[in-house]
């Protein structure tokens, strides 16, 4: 009976963190970008020199709308050129849309107080747009003093080095403890990341090896960010467990290690006693619980989303709206498509929400925009892909006002139809994502429905098509209907295929609107979080066409960096 002692002490620990996590979300931090400032031209605000400027940058909450200040950087005497030296350290999230506010001050004493220092203009604008720019540089008029030229400002983003590393290890364990009465134990080993405050985060958790006490587990590759956040002296800690079928997982022991350790390879200093705290506390002779051996490491750099975006590749947005019938007669106010003069529709703050994020990355923000589904004048025929503007020739509309506004117009015009034929837009997107697979576009097709699918075999035969495409297809479901149909073409769970031909890649994704509505009408928020909801796997399916492809990103013209310029950092 030995070896079963402790061990229902060993199951009491908290379990839940061990088996709810889902290694492919499990939660990376985000991607750390370097802000570089510079001015032309400022206002000269002083009488016998010129302007001593400094720039203070402002983040704003998505709930609140409040501005909150992030940083500043140093005090440049006598200049109304300056480049500053110290850069702003943001994360950056493709999903989100991160407004930011610079102002610039003339600075005449010590005092920190703003108000005491003369105001030289100010610029909003977003991270993404300044990503967005061609090799991320974002050059924009300084504003708000009336009547005033103000000069103009200079940003830079850089994507900081240490995001873009992915290690690759293989570990062994040797005389681990026995947990079953039956048989050896089933091993397998959780990783977890320490963060500033002192708590752990699940990053990692290898496979279960069956029946051994000295497993040899598969190699496996992480993001060096999900491993340590970039600080490769934070302590990383691993947890050994026997798997038990019903959930009820043994605890075996623990050990820490670190970015830095792990980085030294196989050696004598990558040979970890795993440690059962309670087993050694009440047995004198306990020595360990086994151990376990790093057998090899190694560390690439792998190419970010943002690499593509500096080099130039562009995202073009294309969004497809459903005018059948079932969504109920426009003019009456149980219709998805009501025009309320006060508030939009479902479908237009669908539209707005998603097309905000994606048009900082489309450098013209000309947007075709397609209809489906309704019958057209002169003739009454019906079209599963009309353009919303009325041009077949030219489709494109300006800006996400533009599509909108050719929104309102064709609900005017148009008489709403059936039936539901996805197939003819997600092709009309594929034409033109075929023609160009150099990387040097992608493509994002935004489809907003009340979701009853008639086309669904032709649909999931296009998507198959197209996932060998550079494109992504987003589905957004407004309205009461099921939407079963929707979410098995999403393929989260079930890769999609038509006629025994499996996707290549997983690239679309669904939901819900009636989800992100909250009873108190907060639409900010709620819009917020449907787009964040709806990008966040963009990045990773535009990844994957491109490594699937072989593409490399172009390189990006050098960042210009004033002569006898270091780098400082300021992180608030």
């Amino acid at each position: 009976m030995e070896m079963m002692e402790g061990d229902v002490v060993d199951k009491l620990g908290d379990m839940s963190s061990v088996y709810d996590f889902d290694p492919i979300t499990g939660n990376i931090p985000a991607t750390k970008v370097e802000i570089t400032v510079s001015c032309r031209n400022l206002l000269d605000k002083d009488t016998f020199s010129k302007s001593d400027p400094m720039c203070v940058l402002y983040t704003q909450g998505v709930e609140t709308k409040q501005w909150r200040e992030f940083g500043r950087t140093e005090v440049i005497d006598n200049t109304l050129n300056p480049d500053f030296v110290r850069k702003y350290i943001l994360d950056y999230f493709f999903e989100e849309k991160q407004n930011l506010r610079f102002d610039l001050y003339d600075v005449d004493s010590k005092s920190p107080d703003l108000s005491k220092h003369d105001f030289l203009g100010q610029m909003f604008c977003t991270l993404g747009e300044i990503v967005g720019s061609p090799a991320s540089r974002l050059e924009k008029p300084l504003g708000g003093i009336p009547g005033k030229k103000c000069g103009t400002i200079i940003l830079t983003a850089e994507e900081l080095s240490n995001c873009r590393d992915s290690a690759t290890m293989q570990f062994c364990a040797n005389k681990l403890d026995k947990k079953d009465f039956f048989g050896k134990s089933d091993p397998f080993m959780v990783f977890y990341r320490s963060n500033e405050d002192g708590t752990f985060t699940i990053c990692h958790k290898t496979e279960v090896v069956k029946n051994t006490l000295n497993p040899v587990w598969q190699p496996f590759t992480i993001p060096v960010r999900a491993l340590c956040n970039g600080d490769y002296d934070r302590t990383i800690k691993v947890e050994v467990y026997d798997w038990d079928r019903d959930g009820s997982h043994d605890f075996i022991g623990d050990f820490t290690t670190s970015y830095r350790e792990l980085a030294r390879g196989q050696s004598q200093f990558n040979v970890y006693e795993v440690i059962n705290t309670k087993k050694k506390m009440k047995k004198k002779k306990y020595v360990n619980s086994g151990t376990v051996t790093l057998l090899s490491f190694s560390v690439e750099s792998e190419f970010t989303f943002l690499d593509y975006i500096k080099g130039g590749t562009q995202i073009n947005f294309t969004v497809a709206i459903d005018f059948t019938a079932s969504n109920g007669n426009p003019s009456q106010s149980t219709s998805l498509h009501y025009m309320n003069p006060y508030q939009l529709n479902a479908y237009a703050m669908a539209l707005k929400a998603v097309g905000e994020i994606i048009q900082d990355y489309d450098s013209d923000k000309m947007f075709p925009a397609l209809g489906f589904g309704a019958k057209l004048p002169p003739d009454g025929r019906v079209s599963h892909e009309f353009p919303l503007n009325g041009n077949m020739e030219n489709p494109y509309c300006n800006g996400i006002e533009g599509i909108l506004e050719a929104y309102h117009q064709s609900l005017k015009t148009v008489q709403l139809y059936g039936p539901t034929n996805f197939a003819p837009v997600v092709n009309h997107v594929a034409r033109y994502a075929a023609a160009v697979q150099d990387g040097s576009q992608y493509f994002v097709l935004l489809i907003i429905t009340d979701g009853v699918i008639s086309d669904m075999a032709q649909t999931k035969e296009a998507i198959v098509n197209a996932a060998k495409l550079p494109m992504s297809i987003i589905i957004v479901g407004v309205g009461q209907a099921e939407f079963d149909a929707m979410v098995e073409l999403d393929g989260d769970d079930i890769r999609i295929s038509s006629r025994g031909k499996l996707a290549e890649r997983d690239i679309v994704q669904f939901v819900p609107f009636r989800d992100y509505m909250d009873r108190t009408g907060n639409h900010v928020l709620s819009m917020a979080r449907l787009a964040k909801d709806v990008l966040a796997e963009i990045p990773d399916q535009f990844i994957s066409y491109m490594k699937s492809r072989g593409i490399k990103p172009n390189p990006a013209p050098p960042p210009y960096t004033p002569p006898g310029h270091t780098h400082h950092h300021t992180q608030i």
